[in-house]
């Protein structure tokens, strides 16, 4: 059934568009790379370029008419694809697959998007050949591309938590941070961590197309934090309960738009419609900021006390919101605070209001979870390790996704600054506790997975 608007809603759309800074952040493109396989590295890396080029040839078009025809801005184009570690594990004389990294670089380039996500393996229970040589190839990946993503889901509820590969990704993202060191550690921020990974998130760095998935598949994500900003701002005196209330209309406004524009593309690129998205997905901007929305709610600064709370009103409200507009929601969809990308959170970290513990509170009732955080260049592997570790027992335990992309800065210290440019802003760098974890990370294994799991 089509969905039709209203004049009024036309007009009201056309305001959060230029004066509340409403887009659609990206649509995805979701390839499945499950026929590309081969004993021969070579020619799986063909059979890669060759697919990912003929089946996202008009990706970029379609989003730049249908923005131009609706007055929508369609933010980012993107890709994403089968985990590689799955598509490459046939091939019999292969080392490593930075190959495979540099011809999804190349084919994104080609086609014309800015990130292509895939380059991933889902180890929560154990490795496979295939994806021991995906993590021992992660870090001269990125380091060789400028617009892979890749990401490793080391948990989930059923599962447990396969310690192992915590502390493999620690050192992998020591040794990502140290090959993208002229970077600032940039490569780190196309590397995400994840518990209870979803099949079909749109949003970078995290996407892939899941084994569950079509061929092919259309995947929206919206954003709209300058939107709700604008709602909560407007309502000082109003009780919660009407708050609430007010941010799930509008998130229904933002999610109709979404899908509308995802069933247009995904008709004009004649694949099947996926999900719509519903994170408020913040961009360094002033006027786009989830912490904005949190101060706007009676905070005096994000990081005080009240802001779980808060956050956990908004998260909540976005989704019943959302959920009431399509049938089809998927991914993350919630709140995102990731802290390079967020003005105003990025404001509360430098003032010392936001620290790493609550951060990590925030995490249990947001979207994802440790996100685009600078922390010391000198920070050991097992502390990192640790980090992933706890936010993964926050998912697994609360049956949500969680997950960490965290840039430990080479060369910085706490109080200086790392510039990532674009939508990756800048973050300063944030203290951690100063306690090992180490003996804790190498004990290895797997923690069991919750009596929660057992719900059949």
């Amino acid at each position: 059934m089509p969905i039709t608007f209203t004049p009024e809603e036309i007009m009201e759309t056309i305001r959060m568009v230029r004066a509340e800074k409403l887009d659609i952040r990206t649509i995805t493109l979701g390839i499945s790379l499950r026929d590309c396989g081969d004993s021969a590295i070579k020619t799986v890396a063909r059979k890669i370029y060759d697919k990912i080029t003929r089946q996202a040839e008009r990706l970029v078009r379609v989003g730049e008419d249908i923005s131009r025809e609706y007055g929508i801005p369609i933010i980012n184009k993107r890709i994403a694809v089968t985990p590689i570690a799955l598509v490459g594990e046939g091939c019999q004389d292969a080392e490593d697959y930075v190959l495979l990294a540099q011809t999804l670089d190349e084919a994104a380039k080609a086609v014309g998007v800015n990130f292509i996500g895939g380059f991933s393996a889902l180890v929560h229970k154990g490795f496979t050949k295939g994806d021991e040589i995906l993590l021992a190839s992660i870090a001269p990946g990125l380091a060789a591309t400028e617009r892979v993503c890749a990401s490793v889901n080391v948990a989930t509820t059923k599962a447990g938590i396969n310690m192992d590969a915590v502390y493999r990704m620690g050192r992998i993202i020591k040794e990502t941070a140290e090959l993208t060191k002229e970077a600032g550690g940039v490569g780190c921020a196309r590397l995400v961590v994840f518990c209870n990974v979803p099949e079909d998130n749109p949003f970078m760095a995290g996407a892939f197309h899941g084994i569950g998935e079509p061929e092919t598949v259309i995947n929206v994500g919206v954003s709209g934090p300058g939107v709700v900003y604008h709602v909560v701002k407007e309502n000082p005196d109003v009780d919660f309960g009407t708050l609430a209330t007010m941010i799930k209309h509008t998130a229904f406004k933002v999610t109709r738009m979404g899908e509308l524009v995802g069933r247009e593309a995904a008709k004009r690129l004649q694949v099947p419609f996926g999900i719509v998205d519903l994170s408020l997905a913040p961009t360094p901007a002033i006027g786009d900021s989830v912490a904005d929305i949190l101060e706007a709610m009676g905070l005096e600064k994000v990081g005080g006390h009240g802001t779980t709370a808060a956050l956990a009103l908004l998260n909540d409200a976005v989704k019943k919101g959302g959920a009431m507009a399509s049938s089809y929601v998927g991914g993350l969809s919630g709140a995102f605070i990731p802290v390079s990308e967020d003005a105003g959170m990025m404001k509360a970290a430098e003032a010392g209001a936001l620290g790493i513990d609550k951060l990590e509170a925030m995490t249990c009732v947001c979207s994802v979870g440790l996100d685009m955080i600078a922390v010391p260049g000198d920070t050991p592997a097992e502390t990192i390790a640790a980090l992933i570790a706890d936010e993964a027992a926050i998912g697994m335990i609360n049956k949500k996704t969680t997950a960490v992309r965290i840039i430990p800065a080479p060369g910085k210290k706490v109080g200086e600054r790392v510039e990532f440019g674009g939508l990756l802003g800048s973050a300063p760098v944030m203290p951690l506790h100063p306690y090992s974890a180490e003996a804790f990370i190498k004990r290895g294994g797997r923690i069991p997975a919750p009596l929660v799991a057992l719900n059949n």
